[in-house]
């Protein structure tokens, strides 16, 4: 499926094409709360009056999303006969709204999992995503995570890939600064480990290459909120979530989750946390290579990676991604550790994206990185 990509100009006239050249008349708009600071959200209010097409407001979940919100949302869909789906918000936001356009046509009302059972059929719902943050790029993505029973639900199909996204980077501007730093070092993350996983494709690579170098490039200014890098750091978070799209992730993804549930970090932190132990530590293990292509080619992607960074040597790349981190101040915060969380971390390492590693881990090795990881080692 070819992604439209939608650049946003004065009165978001984008939409109103869209909306009209789709004849929609009434939409479900997924978004989380954030949706009222934004200039956008005039937009939403004053459709109706202004065209005629009603909108339908959903927003009642939360981070990790419960399948049960996404029932209710499915209901909502049904029940005011609505054509399309418009997501605003950031990853959960998008989940959400690709999980209900996957289930608005399965049978029954999803009670006691019942649309996490049946065979999923494609259909021709309009789906047009705006993303709010830089970092998640789900909405280039055929992934979605919910949750059902407190068990995560991992929702993979090729039609869930949004038709439409709207590229607004005034949206990044009301981020908070922490937001914004993890939220980009989570891009930054899906690059880096995509340009390593064994699933990578010299598209994939490509991908993470461009990314990779639009996030360094314009890092300060977006930390600055200059417009023209918002507008730089959004198109990054993309292509890196259409290079973890073919690739996946790998081990800092499996590794970090985690890590926000007992520390209360975000997520983007977490996972370079992961990266920052992870990256010196497959170079100087490149033995136990699990990529089918070989230690050889392991070697020149960890080279070609330090190429990406403007380094010398592949280590010079890992140490510049730890200064990175330094100079963000996104080091392991100071929390109270207990001997058992190790073990609970150990426990929660995927195991799916933890095969996607070209470097094998074992269970010896996850507890060492997490003890690096824990103690913030430099």
């Amino acid at each position: 499926m070819k992604q439209t990509i939608l650049k946003v100009s004065q009165n978001y006239k984008e939409l109103d094409y869209y909306l009209t050249n789709n004849h929609i008349q009434s939409l479900l708009l997924v978004c989380d709360k954030s949706l009222q600071n934004l200039s956008i959200n005039s937009y939403f209010e004053n459709l109706k009056k202004r065209t005629g097409i009603k909108v339908v407001k959903f927003n009642d979940f939360h981070p990790n999303p419960l399948y049960s919100s996404v029932v209710e949302g499915v209901q909502l869909y049904r029940n005011a006969n609505c054509q399309s789906i418009i997501a605003v918000g950031g990853g959960s936001a998008m989940d959400v709204a690709k999980c209900i356009k996957l289930y608005n046509n399965m049978n029954g009302n999803g009670e006691n999992g019942g649309f996490l059972t049946q065979t999923v059929v494609s259909n021709n719902t309009k789906l047009l995503v705006i993303p709010t943050t830089a970092g998640t790029g789900s909405e280039a993505t055929r992934y979605a995570v919910i949750y059902y029973k407190g068990e995560k639900q991992s929702i993979t199909h090729e039609s869930i890939i949004p038709e439409t996204v709207l590229m607004d980077s005034s949206v990044l501007t009301t981020l908070p600064l922490y937001q914004k730093k993890a939220t980009m070092l989570d891009a930054l993350c899906h690059s880096i480990e995509s340009f390593w996983s064994i699933n990578s494709t010299e598209k994939s690579k490509k991908y993470s290459k461009e990314a990779i170098e639009l996030i360094v490039n314009n890092m300060e200014g977006y930390l600055l909120n200059d417009d023209r890098a918002n507008e730089k750091m959004l198109k990054a978070a993309h292509i890196a979530g259409k290079a973890i799209n073919i690739s996946q992730t790998t081990a800092g993804h499996a590794m970090c989750y985690k890590l926000t549930g007992l520390y209360g970090i975000a997520h983007g932190h977490a996972a370079a946390l992961c990266v920052r132990e992870l990256w010196p530590w497959m170079i100087q293990h490149i033995e136990s290579c699990t990529d089918l292509r070989g230690k050889k080619y392991i070697k020149e992607v960890f080279l070609d990676l330090g190429s990406i960074f403007q380094c010398t040597t592949d280590i010079d790349a890992a140490i510049k991604f730890r200064q990175i981190i330094a100079k963000l101040k996104m080091g392991m915060p100071n929390v109270s550790l207990h001997l058992h969380d190790y073990k609970i971390l150990c426990e929660s390492v995927n195991p799916i994206r933890l095969k996607n590693n070209p470097i094998k881990l074992d269970e010896t090795t996850i507890n060492v990185l997490y003890h690096k990881i824990l103690q913030d080692e430099t």
